[in-house]
């Protein structure tokens, strides 16, 4: 009988952090990096959203037109804060050209930056429980007619008045700032409580002007945007921001018309950030299987663990998304909105940062992505340099080569935790992993028989001697004090390829 090939450990990374700087050479930077990144084991990015949007230093979730990828003069500049859209085809085409794949981060709850006010009738609701008026229905001035004048009709005619969102946050008649629930014959209020997450009573209303889906023109409009962009961007995928605020419904039918389009096979993956297992399994149940969502429990999880002192490792997985449905789990870190400073800051020590990593690249379970502030460093008002001792490449490249085969759990001690993989027949290597949060930690594991007389290293190099394997496939391995090491081989291949990487980005 054949053998199948087993298939590789798939990685991806999420390719800017909040203060990248705004110089506009953002996709000139990353497309200096993908042939290293995919040596390192890196297999697809998530890019920032590079839609055009409110000012020229905006990230992107401000967004203001879906159709301008850094290509017209509008809200102040050409490009934006990543580059032009001459910029980032070239990134996107170097990376084809290196096998790496490129997930778009769309941002389809809301729009801002409008071109010029409009009245319309509205509401205050309360910010605590949406479902609750405060206010008698009055007309308000409100920032919500989008033209595009620097784009005109060039790839969509559509343009956005007030009957096409569900809400806003500014009323320029008398200088409030509110939350107003946009009322007229055209909107009946909030999506519906069943498309949207249950929070604040009606989660619809997160920021700007919120988006009404249930306006044919509003879903046919961005339906036709995605389509669109398909043929504009080779992709591999789609990261949907804020997807507890919008329509369920929408979404689906935007996925479904992607499908039919050219997007077979696309990696769909929402940010649905809750520390909540039942809300996010709910939601994938409702979603279909062909859609995956950020473990945010687990980050919880590691947060708490790191903060606390001789914290039981052994609950590091406990009511997270990849213990539970770990095929639609994208296991992570740290990301944009949890890095220090950010909204949903979820603090983790620096010496658990590696452990960390080495529970979602070393294991079977989850699809692990690295946060681009840990690679590459982060900058800002508060600078901080790549984290791991700037070993998180060789993780992820012990991950691509090494973290294959059966796994066998060591957990066994509250502080020290081990495992094995055992390899398989075409990628026989394996390698044996021992991470402590207190004193050094040692274990005895089974690595197999077949190993017997092999002397093993850490690829890390933070673990110091070799271990020679018994002829009963045992071998005693150890980690230094709140730390963690890798034990391969040494004669393994690409043993060779470790301690490469270049982490500095921005250069001149």
């Amino acid at each position: 009988m054949e053998q199948k090939p087993t298939p590789e450990n798939m990685t991806m990374m999420q390719a800017f952090e909040w203060y990248v700087p705004d110089d506009h050479k953002h996709w000139k930077r990353l497309e200096s990096q993908v042939a290293q990144l995919k040596a390192s084991g890196v297999d697809n990015i998530w890019i920032p959203p590079a839609c055009k949007a409110s000012s020229p230093s905006g990230n992107g979730y401000d967004i203001y037109d879906l159709y301008d990828l850094g290509e017209f003069d509008q809200k102040g500049s050409v490009g934006t804060k990543w580059g032009t859209k001459e910029d980032l085809l070239k990134l996107v085409n170097a990376a084809n050209d290196n096998g790496v794949g490129i997930y778009w981060d769309a941002v389809l709850n809301h729009k801002a930056a409008a071109d010029h006010k409009e009245k319309c009738q509205a509401q205050e609701v309360d910010q605590e429980d949406r479902t609750k008026s405060i206010s008698d229905p009055y007309e308000i001035d409100a920032w919500l007619g989008f033209d595009f004048p620097g784009r005109g009709d060039k790839y969509s005619k559509q343009k956005y008045h007030w009957h096409h969102f569900s809400g806003t946050d500014y009323n320029a008649a008398n200088n409030k700032t509110s939350i107003y629930k946009i009322l007229g014959d055209k909107t009946k209020g909030w999506a519906d409580g069943d498309e949207v997450d249950s929070e604040k009573g009606n989660y619809d209303y997160l920021m700007f002007a919120d988006l009404d889906y249930d306006h044919p023109e509003v879903s046919e409009d961005v339906i036709k945007w995605g389509v669109w962009l398909s043929k504009q961007v080779t992709l591999k995928g789609i990261r949907f921001d804020a997807v507890k605020h919008f329509s369920e419904d929408f979404l689906r039918k935007f996925i479904t018309a992607l499908d039919k389009e050219q997007s077979e096979g696309w990696f769909f993956v929402g940010e649905f950030w809750k520390d909540s297992l039942s809300d996010m399994t709910r939601y994938l149940d409702r979603m279909g299987k062909k859609f995956s969502l950020f473990d945010a429990p687990l980050v919880y999880n590691f947060s708490q663990l790191s903060k606390t002192e001789n914290a039981d490792l052994r609950s590091v997985f406990d009511d997270t998304l990849v213990k539970t449905m770990p095929v639609n789990a994208v296991t992570l870190v740290m990301n944009h909105d949890t890095q220090p400073y950010q909204a949903l800051e979820a603090p983790i020590e620096p010496f658990f940062k590696p452990l960390a990593y080495a529970l979602i690249l070393l294991r079977f379970d989850g699809y692990p992505c690295l946060f681009y502030g840990d690679v590459y460093g982060i900058k800002g008002e508060h600078p901080f340099p790549p984290s791991c001792g700037g070993a998180l490449p060789n993780l992820a490249l012990a991950r691509k080569l090494y973290a294959y085969g059966e796994q066998a759990d060591y957990f066994d001690y509250a502080t020290c935790l081990g495992w094995v993989r055992y390899g398989t027949w075409d990628r026989p290597f394996g390698c044996a992993v021992v991470l402590s949060n207190a004193g050094p930690g040692e274990k005895r594991m089974h690595v197999g028989e077949m190993h017997a007389g092999e002397q093993w290293t850490d690829v890390l190099g933070w673990g110091q001697g070799e271990v020679t394997i018994g002829k009963d496939g045992f071998g005693t391995f150890t980690c230094p004090g709140t730390s963690l090491s890798v034990w391969v081989n040494k004669d393994a291949e690409g043993r060779e390829r470790f301690g490469k990487f270049d982490d500095d980005i921005y250069k001149s």
